[in-house]
């Protein structure tokens, strides 16, 4: 077993797998930016190196930094979060090379399934459904209007490398195209240094569904059901639940067995997520995220399984414990964003001066904030997920309003999404689990 982990990452995940690897007995080491020193993550840790000055580019996404603390302090292996490096190939391919485990599929499996363009190609050789879209990333605007006019409209035109929706553009009217793909082009090269992008038939009316997958060196793979995440802005999630409401079972057991048989055919391990699109009945594929997810805890909390402990214990060869996962009750999470919904969803850095997070019986918060903590503009804006569990959806809903009139976040200057969430849970077309990924688009237009 693994006995030394580096947290590469910040916010709510570093200290959540701080949290795990102390019950596991491991020790943590956490790094940290120089706006991070006093984070709770610093505090909880075993050992804190800085690793750089606030940008990320300058420690959280700097590898020779991550890697001397990494040498440094003694640490066996890397888990990386989500975000930053969490799907860098050439990070774990470093890290290897440096003797150290990366909690995560191999490289060469990340690398991939990260090229959203390949991984399609790969899972539908695999046998998974796929949407209409081009097998290789267009050259140049001329080409992607070839390939756009073969699929048909709307189109929507992605980074090969992206994720978390960013680098995304729809496209209506062919001659909005040309201007489309070299805003995504450009907006693929700045965010992900690869400014390749793939097109894919856009589903106006759809819903975003996610199947959890863990999968060991040893050959065994199981999934944890699906989880529902329609509710996004800009391709943003901002509400998530499982099991996935307003879905035949069928329809769920088929997308489940999908995502198990896709995982294995390409030897991934770990823990991973398959994400769909749901037209009525059928479902397409879409892409894999190679990482621990934002949305986890609700897995979790219908599971009873530490997803984090598993992806441990998998990193360390053991071969899975887990196996047909009953789901019991439900659960969704709100995202508590620093953001103001009235002014577009801009970020609102701040001091808080408040910070009272909800309790209460099956409730659960994961945040990295406290009064006197300073949101910067520097990082995502993700200030906490307030995750609840119920014997079902309609109690699960009432238990998560009632959880967020408890939460309390003020300071100067800074807003939240909470109060929008409130409105998302009242709104009739999700309480009837009739929504899908329009519904913010509709209620706030």
């Amino acid at each position: 077993m693994i006995g030394s982990i580096l947290i590469a990452n910040r916010g709510e995940i570093a200290l959540r797998v701080a949290r795990t690897c102390r019950e596991m007995g491991i020790r943590t080491i956490a790094v940290c930016s120089t706006a991070d020193r006093d984070s709770a993550v610093a505090r909880f840790a075993d050992e804190t190196v800085v690793i750089g000055p606030a940008p990320a580019r300058r420690s959280y996404l700097n590898i020779p930094s991550i890697i001397e603390a990494a040498a440094r302090t003694g640490a066996q292996a890397v888990h990386p979060g989500y975000g930053f490096l969490s799907e860098d190939p050439d990070f774990a391919e470093v890290c290897a090379a440096n003797g150290l485990t990366f909690v995560g599929p191999r490289p060469q499996v990340m690398a991939g399934l990260g090229d959203k363009a390949g991984a399609r190609a790969l899972m539908e050789r695999a046998g998974l459904p796929v949407l209409p879209g081009s097998r290789v990333p267009p050259p140049n605007a001329t080409a992607a209007k070839e390939a756009a006019d073969a699929i048909g409209y709307p189109v929507i035109v992605k980074a090969v490398a992206g994720g978390g929706g960013r680098g995304m553009r729809v496209v209506y009217d062919p001659r909005d195209l040309p201007r489309a793909f070299r805003e995504c082009v450009a907006s693929a090269r700045a965010v992900f240094g690869d400014g390749r992008v793939y097109l894919e038939r856009f589903v106006e009316s759809a819903r975003h569904v996610e199947v959890q997958v863990l999968c060991d060196e040893h050959g065994n793979g199981v999934h944890l059901g699906a989880r529902d995440c329609s509710v996004q802005r800009r391709h943003q999630k901002l509400v998530e639940e499982t099991p996935a409401p307003g879905l035949s079972p069928g329809t769920v057991e088929r997308m489940c067995e999908a995502a198990v048989r896709g995982a294995l055919a390409v030897g991934f391990t770990g823990a991973g997520t398959f994400e769909f699109l749901v037209d009525g009945e059928e479902f397409f594929f879409i892409e894999i995220n190679c990482r621990i997810q934002v949305e986890h805890p609700v897995t979790e909390m219908v599971t009873g399984v530490d997803l984090v402990r598993e992806q441990i214990r998998v990193a360390s060869g053991i071969p899975l414990e887990v196996d047909a996962v009953p789901l019991d009750g439900a659960s969704i999470e709100c995202r508590i964003n620093a953001e103001d919904p009235r002014r577009g969803f801009a970020p609102t850095p701040g001091t808080l001066t408040e910070f009272h997070p909800p309790g209460g019986p099956f409730t659960r918060v994961d945040t990295h904030a406290y009064p006197g903590w300073t949101i910067t503009p520097d990082y995502d804006s993700l200030l906490a997920k307030v995750v609840v569990w119920a014997p079902d959806r309609r109690a699960a809903i009432a238990r998560m309003d009632r959880a967020l009139s408890e939460l309390r976040v003020s300071g100067p200057g800074v807003r939240t999404t909470a109060p929008l969430l409130r409105e998302v849970l009242a709104d009739s077309r999700f309480v009837g689990a009739k929504h899908d990924t329009s519904l913010l688009q509709d209620m706030f237009p």
